[in-house]
C-alpha cells in the first residue's frame, strides 16, 4: 500500500500544481503536440522533463530500446496523420538496458523480439554507445520505410544520462 499511497500523493500534488493553468484546461478540447518522440521505457528518460515541455506538447511512444513494432507504428500513424505532427524524434539513451541485453545475447519470453530487433541492427557491435546510435538510426530508417509519403522531419538523437544533454548530431 505504501507504493499506491505514494502514487496517490503524487497525483494530488500534480493536481494542485496544474489545476488552474489555462493551457491544461484547453487540453480537454484536444491535443496539438508539436513533436512525436519515440524513446525507451527506461524510467530515467522522461522527454517532458528533458525538453522542458508541458502537458500536450509532446506525443510520446515508449518501448524498450525505442524499438518500433506494429503497435508503435499505429501510434506513429496516429501522430503524423491525425495530429499532423511534422517532427519525429527517435531518442536513444546511454546505459540502455535493452541494448546491453542485446549485446550480451540475453533472452526473455516477451523481450526477445525487441532484443532480436536490436541484434539484427547492431550485429556483433560490442560498444554500447555505437550500438545505441545504430539502433536509433535504424528505427528512423524503419519509420521512413513505413511512411514514405510523410513530409515532416524524422531524426534520431542521443540522451546522455550522465550529462542530461541531448545530442542531435548523433550519426555514426
Amino acid at each position: 500500500m505504501e507504493i499506491k499511497k505514494r502514487l496517490i500523493d503524487g497525483n494530488n500534488s500534480f493536481i494542485k500544481r496544474v489545476s488552474n493553468k489555462a493551457e491544461v484546461k484547453n487540453l480537454v478540447n484536444g491535443q496539438h503536440p508539436f513533436a512525436l518522440v519515440i524513446t525507451c521505457s527506461d524510467s530515467r528518460v522522461i522527454p517532458e522533463e528533458i525538453f522542458n515541455c508541458s502537458l500536450g506538447e509532446l506525443f510520446i511512444i515508449r518501448t524498450a530500446g525505442n524499438v518500433i513494432n506494429e503497435g508503435e507504428l499505429a501510434s506513429i500513424e496516429y501522430g503524423i496523420e491525425h495530429l499532423n505532427i511534422k517532427y519525429v524524434l527517435v531518442l536513444g539513451h546511454t546505459h540502455c538496458g535493452a541494448v546491453h541485453a542485446s549485446i550480451h545475447d540475453e533472452k526473455g519470453t516477451y523481450l526477445s523480439p525487441i532484443l532480436d530487433n536490436i541484434k539484427a541492427t547492431i550485429k556483433d557491435e560490442q560498444d554500447e554507445l555505437i550500438a545505441t546510435l545504430m539502433n536509433a538510426n535504424r528505427q528512423v530508417e524503419y519509420i521512413k520505410e513505413k511512411f514514405p509519403h510523410y513530409d515532416g522531419e524524422i531524426e534520431s538523437a542521443l540522451y546522455d544520462i550522465e550529462t542530461n544533454k541531448v545530442i542531435f548530431e548523433s550519426k555514426i
